[in-house]
């Protein structure tokens, strides 16, 4: 099985491999799926895979579970995996981790996004589906970060994708599972651990949610990520995981404590080569902060579409953007 991985990964740039008892191995290579070969991967040879892959704890989970997250090398690649059970036996799923964080440049950030590395404190989140560069563009921030200032970076992850080395800055990488019990164990223990920055790899709860608010209220620079899309449906999805009698109270931390949510889109590029990003930016100025006191959420795209010059941009503006701009077609753009 690694040899087969490590051939299509010479012959195909794909960010996903498939792989399904008796069934293709499949590649998503720029969001489509496809099928390079005959090959099928057996029962046998996709049990012996896991078997090899996954230490006792991440066996019993898988059985017990039926899925297990954690991130593996083959060859010079890392992976993020997930094996898990469906009505036709085991499946697997590898995400490619590119070892060599991109730099803002490469992932053409907006100017207003890489300042954030610059707050002293705050939480900023980054939103999006599955697969849209979220990670990736927390790593080139954190990667930042660590050239720029001196501190202690801690990261919260589930698994570790980016692997940061110390350059001017601390940093203490924790796997949810290996290193920590949880994302709310994890940060509620990282209070105690002198963190300058920290990064959370996904706010699954109430209680993640919760300490990530009181982290950034107390002086931490906080980055964090959910599966929402656009800015006010990610503020109503932190507000709505609260009973209705805590709401005002978080609605007051979250106008205090908020200093950005971007949402990412991936899109085809018009010249067939990768994928190009979307970034819809709200930036939290006075307007922003009072909405969200207020309650008013649904005001803050009229308020994100008349503050341009703050950085701010909706995601219907910045896809129309990248058509004007001929770096996708105004067909792929109707497709997301």
């Amino acid at each position: 099985m690694i040899e087969i991985i490590e051939r299509y990964n010479k012959e195909y740039q794909f960010s996903d491999i498939h792989l399904k008892e008796n069934k293709p191995i499949m590649l998503r290579i720029d969001g489509d799926m496809m099928i390079p070969d005959e090959g099928v991967v057996s029962s046998a040879e996709l049990r012996e895979f896991a078997n090899d892959t996954l230490n006792e704890g991440q066996k019993s989970r898988l059985e017990e579970i039926r899925d297990v997250d954690l991130a593996i090398e083959i060859g010079p690649c890392r992976f993020r995996a997930n094996f898990f059970y469906t009505a036709d036996g085991l499946s697997a799923v590898l995400r490619k981790i590119e070892t060599e964080i991109p730099s803002m440049a490469q992932l053409n950030l907006p100017h207003v996004m890489q300042s954030m590395a610059e707050k002293p404190n705050g939480l900023v989140l980054v939103t999006g589906p599955t697969g849209s560069g979220k990670s990736t563009s927390l790593a080139t921030i954190i990667d930042a970060i660590n050239a720029t200032k001196k501190g202690h970076i801690l990261t919260i992850e589930d698994p570790i994708e980016y692997i940061h080395h110390a350059n001017n800055c601390s940093i203490s990488q924790r796997e949810v599972g290996r290193d920590a019990e949880s994302f709310a164990s994890a940060l509620r223990a990282s209070l105690r651990e002198d963190p300058d920055v920290i990064l959370v790899g996904e706010m699954r709860d109430l209680e993640t949610i919760q300490l990530a608010l009181t982290a950034a209220e107390t002086g931490h620079l906080v980055f964090a990520t959910l599966h929402t899309s656009g800015a006010p449906n990610t503020i109503n999805r932190i507000i709505d995981v609260f009973p209705a009698g805590q709401q005002s109270q978080v609605r007051a931390q979250l106008s205090q404590s908020l200093q950005m949510v971007v949402t990412q889109k991936l899109f085809k590029k018009s010249d067939g080569e990768g994928r190009v990003a979307a970034f819809e930016v709200m930036v939290c100025n006075h307007a922003v902060r009072n909405l969200i006191r207020e309650g008013k959420i649904f005001q803050i795209e009229t308020v994100m579409q008349t503050a341009r010059a703050e950085g701010m941009v909706t995601m219907d503006k910045a896809i129309e953007e990248l058509v004007s701009t001929g770096k996708i077609s105004e067909r792929d753009s109707r497709l997301q």
